[in-house]
């Protein structure tokens, strides 16, 4: 571990000091890599040398324990040697964690998408419910949230919701959100109290750069459509809608959320270069040569991932075995109750499996 922090540190060394050659300052794309790598590097850094400053005090006071004679002075370093042992341990774990192989998605932007699935309105109902949990949970991060298309239900609740959600550490919080969320309890036109059970898809798929992936327009089918709202909005006087159809792959993009159809097709092509580019990553998953723990990793969107049970007031998430009871409080914006354990623990789960490796 200690010869990779070695060597992290030289390379946040080099990084420095290529930072200050004028070639480089007077190349916008090539400074802002290496600012953002100086930026991960650095992270690391300040740990690693508050964790060797205290590892050499820790080696001093065991010295002076060892041989000084005087009572007060080998006391002083008693307690000195708790303290220092009692900072170094959680430095050296963090440590530990962050020489874990990085997500190359981690520091991504995100959209969301989520949609309602067995359960007819029910299904709607959760889906608006679900989604509006997220966005309060958005505001607690600092996270910009843009809606970028919807799809009203029935009866109220959304059929399909999509949103960018941008700011630091988006993609690293959320990815574990993909998959199928259940839900349990009486809906409002039950007149007989029976609990239904419904389910909403979630799909967390970190945003793309249009740099990031090419797409040939000739493989993309674009219709306009007259968009759908409520009576009386601007957005119904005109062909704002756009639908974009990628032919290879038969991926379906609709966006009416603006009243600009130009507006509109940027989206659909944005929502589309980010699902294409996810496609090509969940290959790559699947032929990874550990394909349990790649599955974990990314979060498989077929699976049953969470139940909320309202009448008990308890969410259930069966990967890890969590159990919470506050189910009002995560649905009004306290997600980190469900993430920070479902980081924490896939966290462990890749130390673990990098100590195992040769």
């Amino acid at each position: 571990m200690f010869s990779k922090l070695k060597e992290v540190e030289s390379r946040y060394e080099e990084v420095n000091l290529a930072l200050q050659k004028p070639d480089i300052a007077s190349d916008q794309k090539q400074y802002r890599a290496f600012m953002k790598e100086l930026a991960d590097l650095q992270k690391i850094v300040v740990i690693y040398r508050d964790y060797t400053k205290k590892k050499n005090e820790l080696a001093s006071n065991v010295e002076i324990l060892n041989t000084e004679s005087d009572a007060e002075f080998r006391e002083m370093a008693k307690e000195e040697i708790k303290i220092l042992e009692a900072e170094i341990s959680p430095l050296e774990e963090r440590l530990k964690l962050s020489l874990i192989p990085k997500d190359p998605n981690d520091d991504k932007n995100i959209i969301l998408e989520i949609r309602a699935g067995a359960g007819g309105d029910e299904a709607s109902l959760f889906a608006e419910e679900l989604f509006t949990g997220y966005v309060k949970y958005a505001g607690t991060q600092g996270w910009k949230v843009s809606l970028m298309s919807r799809s009203d239900g029935n009866v109220g609740g959304v059929k399909e919701v999509i949103a960018s959600i941008s700011g630091e550490s988006v993609f690293s919080k959320l990815k574990y959100e993909s998959g199928v969320h259940r839900v349990q309890r009486v809906p409002k036109t039950e007149t007989q109290g029976r609990i239904h059970t419904s389910t909403v898809t979630v799909a967390v798929i970190p945003e793309q750069e249009e740099v990031d992936v090419k797409l040939n327009m000739n493989e993309i089918r674009i219709d306009v459509t007259r968009s759908q709202g409520a009576g009386g909005q601007s957005v119904n006087t005109t062909d704002s809608a756009v639908r974009a159809t990628h032919l290879p792959t038969g991926i379906i993009v609709f966006c009416q959320q603006g009243k600009s159809q130009l507006g509109n097709k940027e989206i659909a092509l944005k929502i589309l270069y980010s699902k294409l580019v996810q496609i090509e990553e969940d290959k790559k998953t699947k032929e990874a040569s550990d394909a349990r723990l790649a599955q974990i990793g990314t979060g498989d969107r077929s699976e049953r991932i969470r139940t909320y049970n309202f009448p008990q007031t308890r969410i259930t998430d069966h990967r890890i075995g969590l159990t919470i009871h506050s189910i009002d409080a995560v649905m009004g914006g306290a997600f980190e109750n469900l993430v920070d354990p479902l980081v924490a623990h896939f966290q462990a789960e890749a130390l673990k499996n990098q100590t195992k490796s040769p």
